[in-house]
């Protein structure tokens, strides 16, 4: 852990901060996450308690250009920046030398974000103290060492944990967007063209990483009796890439039933937007899960090789499923082993749709 007459510096640092609240000075923040689409919508949570504990901040976020699709939904920030990874950004790294930042939180801890993170030249640049172990390179960038590491916590709370410096404590683990207003009017008007009721189910089988994919046979089982449980519309999403679509093509090609394909042809926020109008949906550990969690639609999630533990939503309904449970799993334990998506049965994935289309119906007609 970093020497103590630092710590002492940092805090003092910190409490001129907060007093500067108050003042006609403003707070001059830098918050860097350069992953994926998935851990930048559960940073929202970090990201909305930073400006309820600063709300006249100078609030700038740092994102990879992967995530650019998302970057309209993004409240609670003054300014949104892309890293892209090529020349364009020498203008990003003027952009931020010039900013004088008081404060930096890196949510990353790569050698990408070390090197923002320093070019901040920020008074206190905090990361986990994991940055130490594992390149002290590295972590010359920095000068707090918060004392949490990510496999011990869910993201969202690991993310929080990282604003102990700034003495935010107790926020809200609610992950949000803000959708625009044209990606609901693009998800009305998808619904429309392809006679889709509102009382609709979304499957989302896709995935970047095929290890996570669940047999196409299993997917066209599970639309199946769907369709004879239940009076509600069936959409299929899914990415644009050969294999998701191979994967899509597949499960399609094995059930009768008529299913709405929409894979490949909406942007991440309108369906993110279908997503909060559908009354369920049924997915596997991926960015559709996080659109879920932050418009708040119940949602069946298949995990196989990664811990639920740390990614599962936490304020929204969802029925998680990992191997062999013929129910959804209640308890959660940050070491878990990694498991083949086919140890989950058609009946749990059944059995737990019917459960949250049962309760949604009975709430509906009380």
């Amino acid at each position: 852990m970093v020497a103590q007459p630092l710590r002492v510096t940092a805090d003092s640092f910190v409490s001129a901060l907060i007093e500067r609240r108050y003042s006609s000075k403003l707070v001059n923040i830098l918050l860097l996450q350069l992953k994926r689409i998935g851990d930048l919508i559960l940073t929202t949570p970090s990201i909305a308690a930073v400006r309820a504990n600063f709300p006249d901040s100078q609030l700038t976020l740092v994102t990879s250009n992967k995530c650019a699709d998302l970057a309209p939904a993004i409240g609670d920030v003054d300014r949104l920046w892309m890293a892209r990874r090529n020349l364009q950004d020498v203008a990003l790294f003027f952009g931020i030398v010039r900013q004088k930042f008081d404060y930096c939180i890196d949510f990353t801890r790569n050698d990408r974000s070390a090197f923002l993170a320093f070019l901040s030249g920020a008074r206190i640049r905090a990361v986990s103290y994991r940055v130490q172990e594992q390149s002290k390179n590295r972590a010359r960038a920095y000068n707090d060492f918060v004392n949490v590491r990510m496999r011990d916590m869910h993201t969202v709370d690991y993310h929080l944990a990282l604003l102990e410096p700034l003495k935010v404590r107790g926020a809200s683990r609610a992950v949000r967007l803000n959708l625009p207003e044209t990606a609901r009017v693009k998800a009305e008007l998808l619904r429309r063209d392809e006679k889709i009721s509102e009382s609709f189910v979304i499957f989302h089988p896709g995935s970047a990483r095929r290890e996570k994919f669940w047999e196409p046979g299993r997917w066209a089982k599970v639309i199946e009796q769907t369709a004879l449980n239940h009076h509600i519309d069936l959409v299929l999403t899914g990415g644009a890439s050969p294999f998701e679509q191979a994967h899509v093509a597949a499960i399609k090609s094995q059930t009768r039933q008529r299913v709405v394909d929409l894979s490949g042809k909406t942007d991440l926020l309108t369906l993110a937007a279908l997503i909060r109008q559908a009354r369920l949906l049924v997915t596997v550990d991926s960015a559709p899960m996080h659109l879920a969690a932050a418009t708040q639609t119940p949602q069946v999630i298949l995990f196989g090789p990664t811990n639920p533990f740390h990614w599962r939503p936490l304020e929204s309904t969802a029925l998680i499923l990992q191997g062999e449970a013929s129910t959804a799993l209640t308890r959660f334990s940050p070491v878990r082993p990694r498991l083949p998506m086919s140890l989950i049965s058609t009946q749990a994935v059944i059995g737990a749709m019917d459960s949250l289309l049962s309760s949604h119906a009975a709430t509906q007609s009380s």
